[in-house]
C-alpha cells in the first residue's frame, strides 16, 4: 500500500490514524483530508490503494466519499474507521462497498494488524464488528438456504475467497482461467446479493464453506 487517503475530521485522531498507516506500510505516501468535500476532492485527484474513510464527517458523511472513490479509483481498498458499531451503520458501509470496518476504540496495534492482513487477502474488520455481522445475518437472514441458487463450483470458488484467496490463488487451486474465477465472483455476489470480499467471507463461514465453520 504506497498512496493512501485518510478521511478524518479529528486533528488527534487524524494523526493518530497516520502512524498506524505509517507503521503498517513504512514507505507509504498519505494525502490527508477533514471533510468530505475535502475527501471527495482527494479522491478525484490522485489514485490510492487504501482509504481510511470515517463516517461522521462535519459536512457530510464518509459514505459519499467511499462511493465516490469506488468509481474513480476502483483499484483502492477503502475502509470504514469509526466509533459508531451499530448495524445500521455496519451494514450501510458494507452496502456502500466498505472491505472493511475497524473501530477506533480498538487499541492502535490491534488496528496495524488488521491493516497488515490485507497483503493476505483478508478483511480489515474489528473483532466486535464481525460479531455483529454474524449475528446479524443468523437473525435477518433469508429464510431460504444461503447457498440456494448457487453451482458446485461458485460454492468452491466462494470457499475459497472466504479463505482470503486472491483470484489468482483460486485459480491455481482450481485448475482454471483467472478470468474464470472473476465470473464465478460476479456471478455469486449477484446471487447473494453482496458487493464485496468481506462480506463473501462471511457467507461463506455462514455455509460451512471455510475451515472452522459449522
Amino acid at each position: 500500500m504506497s498512496a493512501i487517503l485518510i478521511v478524518e475530521d479529528v486533528s488527534e485522531t487524524r494523526k493518530w490514524l497516520c502512524e498506524i498507516a505509517r507503521a503498517a506500510f513504512p514507505d507509504c505516501d498519505i494525502t490527508e483530508a477533514a471533510t468530505m468535500r475535502a475527501g471527495l476532492r482527494a479522491a478525484a485527484e490522485a489514485d490510492y490503494d487504501l482509504a481510511l474513510i470515517d463516517l461522521g464527517l462535519p459536512d457530510g458523511s464518509g459514505l459519499e466519499v467511499l462511493r465516490s472513490l469506488r468509481l474513480v479509483c476502483p483499484q483502492a481498498v477503502p475502509i470504514v474507521t469509526t466509533v459508531m458499531g451499530d448495524d445500521a451503520s455496519i451494514v450501510s458501509a458494507l452496502s456502500a462497498g466498505a472491505q472493511g470496518y475497524l473501530l477506533k476504540e480498538n487499541p492502535a496495534e490491534l488496528l496495524t494488524r488488521q491493516l497488515l492482513q490485507l497483503a493476505e487477502g483478508l478483511p480489515a474488520i474489528s473483532p466486535s464488528v464481525a460479531r455483529r455481522i454474524m449475528e446479524h445475518f443468523r437473525l435477518t437472514g433469508p429464510a431460504a438456504d444461503p447457498d440456494e441458487g448457487l453451482t458446485a463450483r461458485e460454492r468452491d470458488v466462494l470457499g475459497l475467497i472466504g479463505r482470503g484467496l486472491r483470484n489468482s490463488d483460486v485459480a491455481a487451486d482450481l485448475g482454471v482461467a483467472e478470468s474464470t474465477v472473476a465470473s464465478h465472483i460476479k456471478a455469486i455476489y449477484r446471487k447473494l446479493g453482496i458487493s464485496s470480499r468481506a462480506e463473501a467471507s462471511w457467507h461463506a463461514t455462514r455455509m460451512g464453506l471455510t475451515p472452522g465453520s459449522t
